[in-house]
């Protein structure tokens, strides 16, 4: 009995180290020229708010959301901090200050792709936080809408790779299981 229950978590421990290893050298990449309707950035790394922004000024979406912006930062102070003229910011650029965490960035982003009846998508976060987030807006986004994933390039050290392997495989197992 001892050496099959052995057996059995020698088993899962290979299965964990080998996804963890495929995980990091398998990093999503920066997405192309592809046109989508809008463009949603999630907070947290450097360099998520200026590609998002690269790509509006590319013309590659028309507008853009900032999920999970801190509620101190004013429309005036990102638009001086990121140089957005105002007419961008008026017509093209919103502030979401619902999100606290990759979830809620995804709740957040699917009540405004609902209510801007947004058809397609460009995701904009780090390589290393991609498959997480893309995970969980597949989940929450309206039905139809489809993503397209562009990852900002970083440099995470082994702890947040491992961090990061950990907690998608713990949201793809409660998913499996039904939780939200």
């Amino acid at each position: 009995m001892r050496s099959a229950l052995s057996r059995v978590c020698g088993l899962i421990l290979l299965a964990w180290g080998l996804g963890f290893v495929l995980f990091a050298v398998t990093l999503p990449q920066p997405a192309g020229e592809e046109r989508t309707d809008a463009v949603v950035v999630l907070t947290g790394g450097a360099g998520r708010i200026e590609r998002g922004l690269e790509v509006l000024k590319r013309g590659w979406s028309r507008q853009l959301l900032v999920s999970g912006v801190d509620h101190s930062v004013k429309p005036h102070e990102f638009a001086l901090e990121y140089r957005v003229r105002p007419s961008r910011m008026a017509c093209c650029v919103t502030l979401g200050y619902q999100a606290i965490d990759t979830r809620s960035n995804a709740e957040e982003t699917a009540e405004w792709l609902r209510h801007e009846r947004v058809k397609s998508v460009r995701l904009v976060t780090s390589d290393w936080h991609m498959r997480r987030a893309r995970m969980e807006l597949d989940r929450m986004a309206p039905e139809g809408v489809a993503i397209v994933a562009d990852a900002v390039r970083t440099r995470p050290s082994f702890s947040a790779l491992l961090r990061e392997y950990n907690k998608l495989l713990a949201r793809s197992i409660a998913g499996a299981l039904g939780a939200r």
